[in-house]
């Protein structure tokens, strides 16, 4: 808040990475909510899927598993589908519900016989989370693997890789880590025209793209952040929408659907044209954003329902939450 105070009183261009909001599917899925196409958006379901090897990787061995250290996790990860929500309901969020834990990733979870380490460990090869498995047995398959190894060490060679297992923290035995994030958490949302949403961050998935649902008074949409699909009620008749990207690799074209360049695009936009309006997340979208994630987080610890207006009594208002130079485009045409 103290951020954004500055930024108002200085008309400063701000812009906060949320890259989901600048892909070119999300660009399209508003534009075919705003077209009318499944009337009024009554409710989503949303599933932010992170991967059973990703979980143990940034968030139980990784830099992010610890709050005291990072954050909790709706705040290190789910910020990115908290902030896509909010910008996809397009009106204010008046209070949040949640629950979650730390299931799996503890020691009550450890198999018998277990080591500290994967590379000592006689179970090891039982393990889905196993470190020698993930980071050495499958050395050099695909750009994941090869991302998750630049991670955990510089020495990019077998020999390398073994040394970083043996004597850094991403060896580990995921059940002996100093992790205290959850590995699973809903979240419902009421918004301000009693429209609803509802989040699931779940670390037990496959390597899936987030998958949604949208229900409309018209019709229905699903979508895995690549295709949609939207239901006619109507006309019984279903229009897939494909936009064109899906992420092969890490690279700034690519990287998160797009979303890495679209919002680099954005931002120098902005600063070209002194508009902007050319930012999804500035400073106002941000805010919102972050006041949902810290009240979700409140009501998952005191296991209630947290109104917004609750937690920000004095600052709490409904931004604007899209910019007005939305352009026009064909709303269900593949």
């Amino acid at each position: 808040e103290r951020i954004v105070a500055c930024v108002r009183e200085h008309s400063n261009l701000f812009a906060v990475c949320h890259v989901l909001l600048y892909t070119a599917f999300t660009k399209r899925l508003k534009s075919i909510l705003d077209s009318g196409a499944i009337g009024d958006l009554v409710s989503v379901q949303h599933l932010e899927p992170v991967a059973w090897w990703h979980q143990a990787h940034s968030f139980v061995r990784g830099n992010w598993r610890n709050e005291a250290e990072s954050s909790f996790m709706l705040l290190s990860k789910s910020c990115h589908d908290m902030d896509w929500l909010r910008h996809i309901m397009g009106r204010p969020c008046r209070s949040v519900a949640s629950f979650g834990s730390l299931r799996h990733f503890r020691s009550s979870e450890r198999p018998p016989g277990a080591a500290d380490r994967c590379l000592d460990c006689t179970v090891e090869a039982q393990c889905p989370y196993s470190a020698k498995r993930f980071y050495l047995d499958q050395f050099g398959r695909d750009w994941i693997i090869d991302y998750c190894v630049s991670v955990i060490t510089d020495d990019h060679t077998r020999d390398g890789v073994t040394q970083a297992l043996r004597e850094g923290p991403y060896g580990r035995c995921v059940y002996a880590c100093d992790n205290d994030v959850v590995d699973n958490q809903v979240v419902a949302l009421d918004f301000a025209d009693g429209a609803t949403a509802s989040y699931t961050m779940t670390a037990f998935t496959p390597t899936l793209h987030r998958q949604t649902r949208l229900f409309g008074t018209r019709g229905y949409i699903e979508t895995d952040t690549v295709k949609i699909k939207v239901f006619d009620f109507l006309t019984e008749h279903e229009t897939v929408v494909d936009t064109g990207i899906a992420e092969g690799s890490a690279t700034a074209a690519t990287g998160h659907g797009g979303g890495d360049y679209g919002l680099m695009k954005a931002f120098v936009e902005a600063v070209a044209t002194g508009d902007p309006r050319q930012v999804w997340s500035g400073p106002e979208a941000t805010l919102a954003s972050h006041r949902m994630v810290f009240a979700a987080e409140r009501a998952r610890r005191e296991n209630r329902v947290v109104p917004l207006a609750e937690l920000f009594p004095m600052t709490y208002s409904a931004p604007q939450l899209t910019p007005a130079s939305l352009p026009p485009s064909p709303a269900l045409s593949p």
